[in-house]
């Protein structure tokens, strides 16, 4: 399913749904049709069966980052400040808060350079895989600009302060190697059978029981900002809705019958 000029999607009831960033003469730059195209994919995605959601971009590039084209623009015709503000807030950040809380586990498939906003766009994801050619880098300031598109949220609670401040203020692109020593990508596979290894990973992840993990899911995401207290307290309501499904019921009479269990969604 194409969405407008810039994104593909593709649903797998009961499987994957998958986002690919489909402007490859760009390197996939976050510009505003690729921005839209990603948050009307969300939509489509938060009504269907899938399981996990998988963000990959084609060409060979995950994402460039910020559009330059439209950089040119604002300098150019001497576009108002504050109006610059307001498009990127309209677009780059809704699209980084919506992927950070999205309720499907979303799973950022790198291939390939990930830069500026397009490294955020894959550490917004809830996993990071890589291929041995991708590479990473928060390269803001080779355009005389500061962060933006969640860095400062994101990259510290990854690798810590010192080493974000490092990659900040160097703009060092780094590879996928030293990208997974950092925790940046949660798995590096050899470029040749990057495919190959997504598949096995995803497949144990939407083999799981959907209702039980995207509430898992929720509550890692969340365990930062709580208190102890309020983590206990909502696990435990959590818990209760688990409770309440058939696949908690399957997953406890495959373990006593000693198979594995076949997990339904509900």
């Amino acid at each position: 399913m194409a969405l407008g000029e810039a994104v593909q999607l593709e649903i797998d009831a009961d499987g994957p749904a998958t986002i690919t960033l489909d402007q490859p003469d760009r390197r996939n730059a976050l510009s505003e049709a690729i921005s839209t195209g990603i948050s009307e994919a969300l939509d489509e995605i938060e009504g269907s069966d899938a399981r996990c959601v998988l963000l990959e971009g084609s060409g060979g590039s995950f994402s460039a980052g910020g559009d330059i084209e439209r950089m040119v623009e604002g300098i150019q015709n001497d576009v108002p400040i504050d109006e610059r503000v307001r498009a990127l807030e309209r677009s780059t950040n809704e699209l980084i808060g919506r992927l950070v809380s999205f309720p499907i586990p979303t799973i950022a498939l790198v291939d390939g350079a990930a830069v500026g906003a397009g490294a955020n766009l894959a550490l917004a994801c809830d996993m990071q895989l890589a291929s041995e050619r991708a590479a990473f880098g928060f390269v803001f300031r080779q355009v005389g600009l500061s962060v933006d598109a969640g860095t400062s949220y994101l990259l510290p609670r990854v690798v810590g302060e010192n080493v974000a401040k490092e990659l900040v203020l160097t703009g060092d692109i780094i590879g996928a190697d030293q990208a997974h020593e950092l925790g940046l990508v949660n798995h590096v596979y050899d470029t040749d059978e990057f495919d190959e290894a997504v598949e096995t990973f995803v497949e144990k992840i939407v083999a799981g029981p959907p209702v039980a993990l995207r509430h898992a899911n929720r509550l890692l995401g969340e365990g930062l900002e709580k208190s102890l207290e309020q983590a206990l307290t909502d696990e435990a309501v959590a818990q209760g809705i688990a409770f309440d499904t058939d696949d908690h019921e399957e997953g406890v009479t495959a373990f006593l019958e000693d198979r594995e269990p076949e997990f339904k969604g509900r």
